[in-house]
């Protein structure tokens, strides 16, 4: 089976502090996926579980799993009466298949996206349903462009290290389809996401973007690399005296028949 073959580093006490709103924009999604009293929902790369909790307070009966033992253990802290496991998503099987199931801002994590949507498949019930929000294409977009020229101008060939998977709305819909999926919703959208800060990009890039830099030891290299990268961001996400993130984001609704 695929696995996922992202080199990240997850520091969930950053990811709560710096970057909460990861959690907080997932209203929407939640709000499409309408949790009912009862139902058992799997959420889907739950990271710290803000989101899993709410499925929780909406009386559904959640089970979080992420591949990131950090972000479990943590969610495990802030939540202890919820099921939270250590699972790669694009291996995840279960014998007690699941009414619906919820991702956020996960799955561009995974390019594998077949092998990921078909365990999302094998976890749900006939008739139950698949609520996800994740990076559309076009996603950090102006980001991505600064890294790359920052790493040209330190010597460094930025080819083939970007570790996501941006779909568009059509090419997400028809993979679904393929695997037998009926989609119901479909929205591809743009969301400027302010960072906390004046370190608000480099907090970003430290969550975010470990892919990037894997063969960069040097402390002091990476430094000066991120300082270019402000530079070169700096004309399209800096503005009225902060950070932006040029997210642009996939939802997506679809039921197994």
């Amino acid at each position: 089976m695929e696995q996922n073959t992202s080199t990240n580093h997850w520091n969930s006490e950053a990811y709560d502090s710096k970057l909460d709103f990861v959690s907080k924009l997932g209203g929407g999604v939640m709000e499409l996926l309408a949790p009912k009293p009862g139902e058992r929902i799997l959420d889907y790369g739950c990271g710290t579980g803000d989101l899993t909790i709410q499925l929780a307070d909406a009386g559904a009966a959640p089970v979080g799993i992420d591949l990131s033992a950090d972000m479990i253990t943590r969610a495990r802290q802030k939540f202890p009466g919820i099921d939270f496991q250590i699972a790669d998503g694009l291996q995840y099987r279960t014998d007690h298949p699941f009414d619906a199931v919820f991702s956020n801002a996960a799955l561009h994590w995974m390019p594998q996206a077949e092998a990921a949507a078909k365990a999302v498949w094998h976890a749900l019930k006939g008739g139950g349903r698949f609520v996800a929000e994740f990076g559309g294409h076009g996603n950090v977009a102006a980001i991505t462009a600064a890294i790359s020229r920052a790493l040209e101008k330190h010597g460094y060939d930025p080819a083939g290290r970007s570790p996501w998977y941006f779909p568009t709305l059509g090419e997400y819909s028809a993979l679904l389809e393929r695997i037998g999926f009926r989609v119901t919703f479909a929205q591809h959208f743009d969301r400027p996401t302010p960072l906390k800060g004046d370190s608000g990009l480099a907090d970003w890039l430290d969550m975010f973007s470990d892919d990037f830099f894997g063969d960069i030891a040097s402390s002091d290299k990476k430094a000066s690399i991120y300082r270019t990268i402000m530079e070169e961001a700096a004309p399209t996400l800096y503005r009225d005296g902060g950070w932006f993130a040029d997210y642009k984001r996939l939802r997506i609704a679809a039921v197994k028949p």
